[in-house]
């Protein structure tokens, strides 16, 4: 980031007037040392000090009105909602309604059987499997 005057810096200028109010604040020298180190602060970092400069009344409304400008100029991070739960595999009726059809009439149909242990699995059919359930549905109209 560049700035238009170096010589000028609101952030450290409320970080020492907010150092000399509270003294002993591990929050303020914290941010003081972060902001030494890494030359800027996020923006709930500075948000905090914000709040706990706000308490301070030697720190002109100037720079406090500066720091403000500079927190709401900072991107803010949201999160969008997670989709719902989709299920992968969706049930299809009309191979339910066929296999109960075909096991009233055969209720010991192996190949039926087998196709119904599928579908109560969530397994997927393939075309020959569908195939034959066709077919005998047929076969038993």
């Amino acid at each position: 980031m560049q700035r238009k005057k170096p010589d000028v810096d609101i952030i450290s200028d409320i970080l020492k007037l907010s150092m000399e109010a509270y003294p002993d604040s591990t929050f303020v020298h914290s941010l003081n040392h972060q902001y030494i180190e890494r030359g800027g602060l996020s923006k709930k970092q500075l948000e905090g000090l914000y709040n706990k400069a706000l308490k301070v009344k030697t720190i002109p409304p100037g720079k406090m009105a500066t720091l403000e400008a500079i927190i709401l100029k900072k991107h803010s991070k949201h999160r969008s909602d997670l989709p719902p739960n989709k299920s992968l595999y969706e049930k299809d009726e009309k191979y339910e309604s066929m296999i109960k059809a075909i096991l009233t009439k055969y209720p010991e149909h192996k190949g039926v059987l087998f196709l119904k242990a599928k579908y109560d699995g969530n397994e997927l059919f393939s075309a020959t499997e569908t195939g034959e359930l066709e077919r005998f549905y047929k076969l038993l109209k």
